[in-house]
Protein backbone atom coordinates (compact mmCIF):
# COMPACT_ATOMS: atom_id res chain seq x y z
CA UNK A 1 0.00 0.00 0.00
CA UNK A 2 1.46 3.27 -1.11
CA UNK A 3 1.04 6.77 0.56
CA UNK A 4 0.13 9.45 -1.41
CA UNK A 5 3.36 12.10 -2.00
CA UNK A 6 1.91 15.46 -0.68
CA UNK A 7 1.88 18.19 -3.74
CA UNK A 8 4.52 21.05 -3.76
CA UNK A 9 1.71 23.60 -2.62
CA UNK A 10 0.87 21.58 0.50
CA UNK A 11 4.63 21.34 1.76
CA UNK A 12 4.77 25.15 1.08
CA UNK A 13 1.95 25.50 3.19
CA UNK A 14 3.54 23.57 6.24
CA UNK A 15 6.92 25.11 6.45
CA UNK A 16 5.19 28.49 6.52
CA UNK A 17 2.76 27.26 9.23
CA UNK A 18 5.99 25.71 11.12
CA UNK A 19 8.17 28.77 10.25
CA UNK A 20 5.48 30.92 11.92
CA UNK A 21 4.41 28.81 14.96
CA UNK A 22 8.78 29.15 15.35
CA UNK A 23 8.92 32.92 15.35
CA UNK A 24 5.71 33.15 17.58
CA UNK A 25 7.53 31.04 20.23
CA UNK A 26 10.81 32.58 20.13
CA UNK A 27 11.20 35.65 22.41
CA UNK A 28 14.62 36.84 23.43
CA UNK A 29 16.66 38.64 25.61
CA UNK A 30 19.48 40.66 24.34
CA UNK A 31 22.87 41.49 26.06
CA UNK A 32 22.37 45.04 24.33
CA UNK A 33 25.82 44.16 23.18
CA UNK A 34 25.80 44.22 19.40
CA UNK A 35 29.38 41.71 18.88
CA UNK A 36 27.68 39.37 21.84
CA UNK A 37 24.25 39.51 20.44
CA UNK A 38 25.37 39.14 16.71
CA UNK A 39 27.16 35.81 17.60
CA UNK A 40 23.75 34.47 18.99
CA UNK A 41 21.53 32.08 16.87
CA UNK A 42 18.73 34.08 18.22
CA UNK A 43 20.18 37.17 19.17
CA UNK A 44 20.01 36.89 22.92
CA UNK A 45 19.01 34.40 25.56
CA UNK A 46 15.64 32.51 24.60
CA UNK A 47 12.90 32.86 26.87
CA UNK A 48 11.62 30.03 26.81
CA UNK A 49 14.60 28.05 27.08
CA UNK A 50 17.44 26.28 29.09
CA UNK A 51 20.38 28.05 29.45
CA UNK A 52 23.41 26.38 31.55
CA UNK A 53 26.00 28.76 33.43
CA UNK A 54 29.09 27.04 35.09
CA UNK A 55 32.82 28.79 36.31
CA UNK A 56 35.63 27.69 34.54
CA UNK A 57 37.30 26.20 37.39
CA UNK A 58 36.46 25.66 40.91
CA UNK A 59 37.89 28.88 42.67
CA UNK A 60 35.90 31.12 44.69
CA UNK A 61 36.16 33.97 42.23
CA UNK A 62 35.28 32.11 39.08
CA UNK A 63 32.14 30.64 41.30
CA UNK A 64 31.38 34.31 41.73
CA UNK A 65 31.81 35.20 38.47
CA UNK A 66 29.32 32.58 37.19
CA UNK A 67 27.03 32.80 39.54
CA UNK A 68 26.49 36.63 39.18
CA UNK A 69 26.21 36.19 35.45
CA UNK A 70 23.29 34.27 36.33
CA UNK A 71 22.11 36.95 38.70
CA UNK A 72 22.33 39.37 35.59
CA UNK A 73 20.69 37.70 33.11
CA UNK A 74 17.52 37.10 35.79
CA UNK A 75 17.48 40.57 36.94
CA UNK A 76 17.04 41.84 33.19
CA UNK A 77 14.43 38.93 32.86
CA UNK A 78 12.50 40.48 35.96
CA UNK A 79 13.16 43.89 34.64
CA UNK A 80 11.62 43.27 31.46
CA UNK A 81 8.77 41.24 32.81
CA UNK A 82 8.20 43.10 35.97
CA UNK A 83 7.92 39.87 37.97
CA UNK A 84 9.55 37.87 40.79
CA UNK A 85 12.61 35.22 40.22
CA UNK A 86 13.03 31.76 41.58
CA UNK A 87 16.18 30.66 42.54
CA UNK A 88 16.37 26.95 44.11
CA UNK A 89 19.16 25.35 45.75
CA UNK A 90 20.74 22.97 48.59
CA UNK A 91 22.57 25.16 50.49
CA UNK A 92 21.94 29.21 50.96
CA UNK A 93 25.37 30.92 50.50
CA UNK A 94 24.37 33.98 48.35
CA UNK A 95 25.26 37.40 49.18
CA UNK A 96 22.43 39.95 49.22
CA UNK A 97 24.20 42.82 48.79
CA UNK A 98 26.15 41.25 46.03
CA UNK A 99 22.98 40.10 44.13
CA UNK A 100 21.83 43.89 44.17
CA UNK A 101 25.22 45.13 43.09
CA UNK A 102 24.14 42.82 39.97
CA UNK A 103 20.68 44.31 39.53
CA UNK A 104 18.58 41.61 41.35
CA UNK A 105 16.66 43.10 43.99
CA UNK A 106 16.40 40.61 46.95
CA UNK A 107 12.90 41.58 47.37
CA UNK A 108 11.93 39.96 43.94
CA UNK A 109 13.33 36.82 44.80
CA UNK A 110 11.74 33.92 45.77
CA UNK A 111 14.16 30.91 47.73
CA UNK A 112 13.68 27.47 47.79
CA UNK A 113 16.20 25.41 49.88
CA UNK A 114 15.87 21.74 49.66
CA UNK A 115 17.60 18.48 50.37
CA UNK A 116 19.15 17.24 47.06
CA UNK A 117 19.87 18.21 43.39
CA UNK A 118 16.76 15.94 42.29
CA UNK A 119 14.81 18.29 44.62
CA UNK A 120 16.12 21.68 43.06
CA UNK A 121 15.28 19.79 39.59
CA UNK A 122 11.86 18.55 41.09
CA UNK A 123 11.14 22.83 42.61
CA UNK A 124 12.46 24.06 39.03
CA UNK A 125 10.40 22.33 36.30
CA UNK A 126 7.67 23.75 38.65
CA UNK A 127 8.55 26.67 38.64
CA UNK A 128 9.09 27.05 35.10
CA UNK A 129 5.45 25.13 34.24
CA UNK A 130 3.39 27.94 36.35
CA UNK A 131 4.16 30.54 33.89
CA UNK A 132 3.81 33.10 36.11
CA UNK A 133 7.94 34.08 36.42
CA UNK A 134 10.48 36.42 35.69
CA UNK A 135 13.08 33.11 35.64
CA UNK A 136 13.82 30.32 37.25
CA UNK A 137 17.40 29.73 38.78
CA UNK A 138 18.85 26.44 40.40
CA UNK A 139 22.01 25.38 41.37
CA UNK A 140 22.89 21.88 41.09
CA UNK A 141 26.12 19.48 40.70
CA UNK A 142 24.59 17.01 38.89
CA UNK A 143 21.94 17.07 36.05
CA UNK A 144 21.21 14.09 33.83
CA UNK A 145 19.87 14.15 29.76
CA UNK A 146 16.93 13.44 31.34
CA UNK A 147 16.75 15.68 33.62
CA UNK A 148 17.88 18.83 31.29
CA UNK A 149 15.23 17.95 28.97
CA UNK A 150 12.30 17.57 31.49
CA UNK A 151 13.54 21.91 32.09
CA UNK A 152 13.51 22.78 28.56
CA UNK A 153 10.14 21.10 28.13
CA UNK A 154 8.93 22.96 30.97
CA UNK A 155 10.71 26.34 30.24
CA UNK A 156 8.83 25.78 26.37
CA UNK A 157 5.73 25.50 28.72
CA UNK A 158 5.47 28.50 30.66
CA UNK A 159 7.43 30.52 28.60
CA UNK A 160 10.05 31.08 31.52
CA UNK A 161 13.63 31.08 30.99
CA UNK A 162 15.67 28.43 33.13
CA UNK A 163 19.34 29.03 34.05
CA UNK A 164 20.97 26.10 35.31
CA UNK A 165 23.96 26.73 37.51
CA UNK A 166 26.50 23.31 37.39
CA UNK A 167 28.80 23.55 40.18
CA UNK A 168 32.15 21.60 40.24
CA UNK A 169 32.00 18.21 41.75
CA UNK A 170 35.56 16.92 41.30
CA UNK A 171 38.45 18.64 40.57
CA UNK A 172 39.37 18.49 36.44
CA UNK A 173 36.59 17.84 35.62
CA UNK A 174 34.11 20.36 34.27
CA UNK A 175 30.47 20.20 35.05
CA UNK A 176 29.77 20.84 30.94
CA UNK A 177 31.76 17.41 30.11
CA UNK A 178 27.66 16.01 30.86
CA UNK A 179 25.21 15.84 28.28
CA UNK A 180 22.40 18.24 28.28
CA UNK A 181 19.33 19.45 26.33
CA UNK A 182 20.25 23.50 27.50
CA UNK A 183 19.91 25.87 24.10
CA UNK A 184 23.36 27.83 26.05
CA UNK A 185 26.31 26.48 27.93
CA UNK A 186 28.47 29.25 29.48
CA UNK A 187 31.65 28.86 31.70
CA UNK A 188 32.51 32.07 33.06
CA UNK A 189 35.89 33.40 34.90
CA UNK A 190 37.27 36.47 36.05
CA UNK A 191 39.99 38.53 34.11
CA UNK A 192 42.10 41.86 35.37
CA UNK A 193 40.05 44.70 35.86
CA UNK A 194 40.74 47.84 34.40
CA UNK A 195 43.65 50.23 35.73
CA UNK A 196 42.75 53.13 37.21
CA UNK A 197 44.64 56.14 37.22
CA UNK A 198 44.48 56.52 41.23
CA UNK A 199 44.36 53.79 43.54
CA UNK A 200 41.26 51.82 43.45
CA UNK A 201 39.47 48.99 42.09
CA UNK A 202 38.12 49.02 38.88
CA UNK A 203 34.85 47.52 37.37
CA UNK A 204 35.25 43.57 37.46
CA UNK A 205 35.85 41.69 34.46
CA UNK A 206 35.59 38.16 32.67
CA UNK A 207 36.19 35.63 30.08
CA UNK A 208 32.75 34.83 28.98
CA UNK A 209 32.73 31.67 26.99
CA UNK A 210 29.94 30.79 25.33
CA UNK A 211 30.71 26.83 25.13
CA UNK A 212 27.92 25.62 23.29
CA UNK A 213 24.80 26.93 21.58
CA UNK A 214 22.18 25.44 19.05
CA UNK A 215 22.22 26.43 15.54
CA UNK A 216 25.55 27.95 15.85
CA UNK A 217 29.74 28.02 17.02
CA UNK A 218 30.80 28.85 20.42
CA UNK A 219 33.33 32.12 21.05
CA UNK A 220 35.04 33.92 23.65
CA UNK A 221 34.89 37.26 24.77
CA UNK A 222 36.46 39.39 27.48
CA UNK A 223 33.40 41.83 28.64
CA UNK A 224 32.91 43.98 32.03
CA UNK A 225 31.42 42.59 34.60
CA UNK A 226 27.26 42.89 35.54
CA UNK A 227 26.34 46.48 36.86
CA UNK A 228 23.83 47.62 39.19
CA UNK A 229 20.67 46.67 36.12
CA UNK A 230 22.22 43.36 35.06
CA UNK A 231 24.41 44.51 32.65
CA UNK A 232 27.26 43.35 30.95
CA UNK A 233 29.55 45.81 29.04
CA UNK A 234 32.62 46.08 26.80
CA UNK A 235 35.54 46.61 27.83
CA UNK A 236 36.81 50.28 26.87
CA UNK A 237 39.38 49.42 24.84
CA UNK A 238 36.81 47.29 23.06
CA UNK A 239 34.42 50.47 22.54
CA UNK A 240 36.72 53.02 21.58
CA UNK A 241 37.80 50.43 18.50
CA UNK A 242 34.39 49.75 17.58
CA UNK A 243 34.42 53.88 17.70
CA UNK A 244 37.12 54.45 15.57
CA UNK A 245 35.98 51.85 13.01
CA UNK A 246 32.63 53.04 13.17
CA UNK A 247 33.93 56.64 12.30
CA UNK A 248 36.31 55.25 9.63
CA UNK A 249 33.83 53.42 8.00
CA UNK A 250 31.51 56.91 7.39
CA UNK A 251 34.92 58.30 6.10
CA UNK A 252 34.87 56.10 3.81
CA UNK A 253 31.47 56.60 2.69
Amino acid sequence: MSATAPSAQILARLRDAIGDVRVGQTDVLPFDIDPLDARLTDGGIALNGLHEVTSTTPTLTDDAAATLFAVGVAARAAARSGRRVLWALTRFDLYAPGLEQAGLNPATLLFAEVREDKDVLAVMEDGLRHGGLAAVVGEVKRADMVATRRLQLAAVTGNTPALLSRRWRRQGVCPLTELSAAMTRWRIASAPSTRLPAPGVGRARWMVELARQRGGPGFTMELEACDDTGRLALPAASRDRATAAAGATARAA
